[in-house]
């Protein structure tokens, strides 16, 4: 094991897109040159992956999208033209491949027999060898065929029966066959786009459109028709009522294009994991951040360490990162623990294939878990390692004891010196490394994964941008030690779910087409521990299976802060790589003067000066740049010293030297760090060349110094963003105004797992936070209402950035319109006049469109209505509560300097099931969901008493304001069950339901008044003195 270090202050490449047509731009494999799969744009693509989209994808061309026409040769598909087609080209497309292996023998033989003897090149960028024999339907052979012939045949046949074309015959297949099959599966496509159905996808759409028609023809009527006995309150109803249409339309239109997305592990380890040659998975760097370890319990973060170290990849590739932003030595003892119980439990996940592989909820499972286990010592060893992790716990437990008694001279380490972090405001950066290379074996003797502890320095004076800070010197310790070219984080609290979760990123990551694209895969976020009905809607289904996937077809989802895996190019503020335009179609039906007097000369003057800087930057490896400062984005040698960056550039003039980064301008960027700033130019990841372990870690401890960040470019053009402390919605806005896009990768079995306050007083300030980071970019540059409309940002996509940061404010109108109701109630006035027929048609027709809006979208995403109603109930309390105070406390922070403090959400390790469901927790959120409740209750008590005195006219214009109050308390049921505690308690239903009766009965009963006699005959009064 490593000493603690403090201080103050070989990969595989992805293919290149290659300028050549005989490259195809699919799979990087060589085309022939007589075959051209799109007629229109000539967009090179290879036969296999002609084939394989006119079968399986969507038969369009990648570049201009027109329908591939059928070649000679090709199987046909649906939607062919029959018509125009030439016939049966079976016997032609043999004899065709006959006649040209003929003249290649021909060839080999000659240069064989002159002495000059060459094998035919194969060009394939991922090692594999492929066969090109043509995919027809099968038919009669004429027997009389030679022999070689034949077996070409059966070669054919025998690929068609393994795609399942044709059926299987009695011959016996090519021993060769197998691998040809599997290296052909292994060029396929690592994953593929599947579109919702047009079944499920197309009524919705359809009634959206029909919903935004009523809402036109509802706004016209509702402005045409005031109420001028109730004028303010008809007034209030219609801004708020326009409100919520705007915000309705925010939230809807990014879910016009949902898809989902399906990926392909097998054809990724034929293409990358090779027997008996290294692994070409790209490297991965894991990140967990921690705070404070007694409100981040430290068994849960060894939970997420143990089942990050045991995930299904190479071992070599895998480096795990923990930032200790607390300074604590309970977690610098934790991870001491965790890594020497890594060294049994990682070897028992991977021999026996567990899932999940974090003990605790692993052994908490209430499963079978002999299922599909045939190891005979399984039960035995499963029973050693549950024994083994009991006492790990225990062990675990007893550090969190001695830290609840710290001592007057403060914590001191194991040898004896105090602890480095006793201050945890002013202290060193430290770095541990438990694991890796030169470190701990397992107990079989097999190398672990890297496992890291970072504390980066804190002093007095210095801004940390709290976990945004944290983040940003984890990239830097992460770039200096390993680089890996992808990084994923997660909260200490999320643990790998599915151990095959990196591997799901790396279909898309690693793609050749689609990879060089991506900034980040984004999981989404399920949860543990909770209740069953989710009260409180902590699973937030809709958001993650709804709204993210209909981000998924535009540009991508939005970055939500764990369980993501991001591309360590794009987090350096790099622009993706420009897609070769087509080129522009011309016509010869104009004379050639009239190009001369439209520009043609200029046009082409211009096109020399654009190529002659295209060909400088390409042979210096600079990518675009992103407006006046140009940042490349280099592949080239690793240079340690960068004081020669600018030699060889002599010949050329001061302007092209100005566009190409200087020594001085990296630093200015990047930091004062010759090896941080090497590895940034390192698209695939690795170390300098020409370092060692303690020259790394002496830089590690540098690029971690609370100084290094200033006058650079962190935080505002690179890593993580400051500004808000919802710095994940951010950080993802800046990628995406930069052309990035973005995958949301959803497995069947869940990646990642975390755990969410079930409490009502936690949820709702996890949610004010949420919602405090939205108004806080609201109120910023970086407001995507003004942000970067020059830039890549989509238009759809920008309307789900505008609906996250203006959400908050909805409360505003939201409180006031849940307290029209009682106020309706309370003064008889009503904001809506009385209804004609064509106004109640309208108002019909609106509650039917939001009814089957909702029905139909539930129908595409699957989404349960239990989910659904709970979405909807927590959306009217968070609004009323959490996001009013967001609103108000954002306003104080940005105009008026009063800061806010950060409060980490607390995550519950204790073993009693819902145990914190129940507990009440009094905090001023909880004032004005209780006024509204008792508002509404007061009014429908008056409202009826009031329809009781009054007779029967009064109780037709009664039933719409008790309508809209009954509304606003189901909504907040939730919250009042909340406010009652436990379920053995009377249940809250009753009590509601007994006020509002026995009020209700009261009124009755003395508008009845049974006990005084009743006059039958006229009433007679006294008559007074004068009568």
């Amino acid at each position: 094991m490593a000493a603690l270090f403090t201080g103050s202050h070989g990969h595989h490449d992805l293919p290149d897109h290659d300028t050549q047509s005989n490259i195809c731009r699919v799979c990087s494999d060589e085309i022939s040159q007589q075959f051209v799969a799109c007629r229109e744009c000539k967009f090179p693509v290879c036969r296999p992956c002609y084939i394989y989209e006119r079968s399986e994808g969507n038969q369009c061309c990648p570049q201009c999208n027109v329908r591939y026409k059928r070649h000679k040769g090709c199987p046909r598909v649906v939607g062919d033209d029959e018509e125009s087609d030439d016939g049966d080209d079976f016997e032609d497309e043999f004899q065709m491949k006959d006649r040209q292996e003929a003249q290649d023998r021909n060839r080999v033989d000659n240069q064989s027999e002159n002495g000059d003897s060459h094998p035919p090149k194969q060009y394939n960028t991922n090692g594999f060898a492929f066969s090109s024999a043509g995919s027809v339907a099968g038919r009669d052979l004429d027997r009389d065929r030679d022999d070689e012939w034949k077996d070409r045949v059966e070669k054919w046949k025998t690929r068609q029966e393994k795609r399942g074309l044709v059926t299987k015959g009695d011959d016996a297949n090519d021993p060769g066959e197998e691998d040809d099959y599997l290296m052909a599966e292994a060029r396929q496509p690592l994953w593929r786009k599947v579109p919702i159905s047009s079944s499920l996808i197309n009524p919705y759409r359809i009634v959206i459109v029909l919903r935004l028609v009523i809402l036109i023809f509802f706004f016209r009527f509702r402005i045409m028709t005031p109420a001028y006995d109730a004028y303010p309150l008809w007034l209030i109803s219609v801004i708020c009522e326009i409100w919520f249409a705007l915000s309705w339309i925010l939230d809807q239109f990014p879910k016009w294009f949902p898809i989902n997305r399906e990926t392909y592990l097998d054809r990724l380890s034929l293409r990358f994991e090779r027997e008996g040659e290294p692994s070409g998975l790209l490297p991965v760097d894991f990140f967990v951040s921690s705070v404070d370890p007694l409100k981040e319990p430290p068994i849960i973060t060894a939970n997420t360490i143990l089942s990050i170290l045991s995930v299904d990849y190479p071992i070599e590739k895998v480096s795990c990162y923990v930032s200790d932003d607390g300074a604590s030595m309970l977690l610098f003892d934790t991870l001491s623990e965790t890594a020497e119980f890594a060294r049994r439990w990682v070897p028992f996940a991977k021999k026996y294939s567990i899932e999940p592989r974090a003990p605790e909820y692993y052994f908490s499972e209430k499963i079978d878990y002999l299922k599909d286990k045939v190891q005979p010592t399984f039960v035995k060893d499963r029973r050693a390692m549950k024994r083994e992790y009991e006492e790990f716990k225990v062990r675990i437990n007893a550090l969190v004891a001695k830290a609840l008694k710290k001592p007057e001279e403060g914590w001191v380490m194991q040898d004896g010196t105090p602890w480095p972090g006793n201050d945890s405001r002013d202290h060193p950066g430290m770095i541990q490394v438990y694991l890796g290379s030169g470190g701990a074996l397992d107990v079989e003797g097999n190398e672990l994964p890297k496992l890291v502890y970072v504390s980066r320095e804190k002093r007095p004076g210095y801004n940390h941008h709290k976990k945004a800070g944290a983040m940003n010197a984890l990239i830097r310790v992460s770039a200096v030690l390993t680089n890996a070219p992808f990084m994923l984080n997660l909260d200490c609290d999320h643990y790998v779910n599915n151990s095959k979760a990196v591997r799901e990123a790396m279909c898309f990551l690693m793609d050749p087409q689609l990879g060089k694209k991506l900034c980040y895969v984004q999981f989404p976020q399920r949860f543990d521990g909770i209740d069953r009905h989710d009260r409180y809607a902590n699973r937030n289904v809709v958001f993650f299976d709804i709204n993210m996937r209909g981000l998924d077809g535009i540009q991508g989802p939005v970055y939500v802060g764990t369980g993501c895996v991001f591309n360590r190019q794009a987090l350096y503020g790099y622009d993706p790589p420009v897609s070769e335009k087509r080129q522009k179609m011309t016509c010869d039906c104009w004379p050639s003067w009239c190009c001369c007097c439209f520009g043609g000369s200029r046009k082409k003057s211009k096109d020399k000066k654009s190529s002659k800087k295209k060909g400088l930057k390409a042979l210096f490896g600079l990518g675009k740049l992103r407006g006046k400062k140009k940042y490349s984005k280099k592949s080239m040698a690793p240079i340690y010293d960068l004081e020669g960056i600018e030699e060889g550039f002599e010949g050329y003039d001061e302007l092209e030297k100005s566009s190409l980064m200087s020594q001085k301008n990296f630093e200015k960027r990047f930091g004062q760090s010759p090896v941080f700033i090497t590895t940034t130019l390192m698209e695939t990841g690795g170390i300098p060349e020409g370092t060692n372990s303690n020259s790394l870690i002496k830089e590690a401890i540098h690029v971690i110094s609370c100084g290094y960040e200033e006058k650079t470019e962190w935080g505002k053009e690179i890593g993580w963003i400051y500004g808000s402390v919802t710095e994940d919605i951010l950080t993802g806005f800046k990628m995406h105004c930069r052309g990035w896009k973005s995958v949301y990768c959803m497995p069947k079995r869940p990646a990642f797992k975390g755990s969410a306050p079930i409490n009502l007083s936690d949820r709702l300030h996890q949610v004010l936070r949420w919602a405090l980071g939205s108004v806080e970019i609201f109120l910023s540059r970086h407001c995507p209402l003004w942000y970067a409309w020059a830039g890549k940002l989509k238009t759809l996509e920008r309307l789900a950035y505008i609906n996250t940061i203006v959400y908050p404010f909805t409360s505003i109108p939201l409180l006031a319109y849940c307290t029209l109701p009682a106020v309706c109630l309370l003064t008889g006035k009503f904001i809506i006049p009385t209804l004609n027929n064509l106004a109640s048609v309208w108002f019909l027709a609106l509650f039917i469109s939001i009814i089957v809006t909702g029905v139909l979208e539930l129908r595409w995403s699957h989404v349960s209505i239990q989910d659904w109603w709970r979405n909807e109930q927590f959306w009217v309390i968070g609004g009323v509560s959490a996001h009013l105070f967001a609103v108000f406390q954002g306003l104080l922070k940005v105009l008026g300097g009063v800061d806010t403090n950060f409060t980490v959400t607390s995550k519950s390790a204790d073993d009693a099931e819902f145990g914190e469901l129940y507990l009440f927790k009094w905090t001023t959120l909880l004032i004005p969901p209780t006024t509204l409740i008792i508002m509404n209750m007061v009014g429908v008590v008056a409202g009826v008493s009031d329809a009781i005195n009054n007779g029967y006219g009064s109780w037709g214009p009664l039933f719409g304001k008790l309508f809209f109050s009954f509304w606003v308390i189901v909504h907040l049921y939730p919250f009042l069950k909340g406010l009652m505690g436990r379920q053995n308690r009377t249940p809250t239903i009753v009590v509601l339901w007994s006020i509002l009766l026995a009020s209700i009965f009261s009124l009755v009963w003395v508008r009845i008044d049974p006990f005084l006699p009743k006059q039958t005959g006229p009433i007679l009064k006294q008559c007074g003195v004068e009568c």
